[in-house]
């Protein structure tokens, strides 16, 4: 047992349940994002989410010791994602990850925006010429320090 096999029984799960990750977080009492986030595989649940997540998706108590477990993140199976979705996100790394990177200098100075003290956002806006996705992140930012 690993957690790549806990994350594949709670998507086996949830999908056998028609269940829905919005559903799924208001049960836990986390965002939606983080929660599936974490339920992939990618974030640390502490023990109250962890039953919760385990209720949810019948886990055992040996699966749900897993999801408390620091996770090895940023675990693609290839370097370029391959799946269409995914891709879209490293496209716009590689079309304006540079203008990112200018603006935060330029507005912030020497510095990163953090994945650690993030928080995400994913909306579904209507429009009449196709709906459209909306992203909302927001990272603290953290400047290199010279020593």
């Amino acid at each position: 047992m690993n957690r790549l096999d806990v994350t594949e029984k709670i998507i086996a799960a949830k999908v056998s349940k028609g269940l829905k990750w919005s559903e799924v977080a208001a049960k836990v009492g986390l965002s939606k994002e983080w929660v599936t986030a974490g339920c992939h595989g990618q974030m640390t649940f502490d023990a109250k989410a962890a039953d919760a997540i385990a209720e949810i998706f019948d886990l055992n108590a040996e699966e749900k010791k897993w999801l408390m477990v620091v996770p090895y993140r940023g675990s693609l199976s290839t370097s370029v994602p391959t799946d269409p979705t995914i891709y879209r996100f490293y496209e716009l790394v590689q079309v304006y990850g540079t203008t990112f990177k200018e603006l935060i200098h330029e507005e912030f100075g020497d510095g990163i925006m953090s994945a650690i003290d993030f928080k995400m956002d994913m909306t579904r806006q209507a429009d009449p010429n196709g709906d459209r996705v909306q992203i909302v992140m927001s990272g603290k930012y953290l400047s290199y320090k010279t020593y």
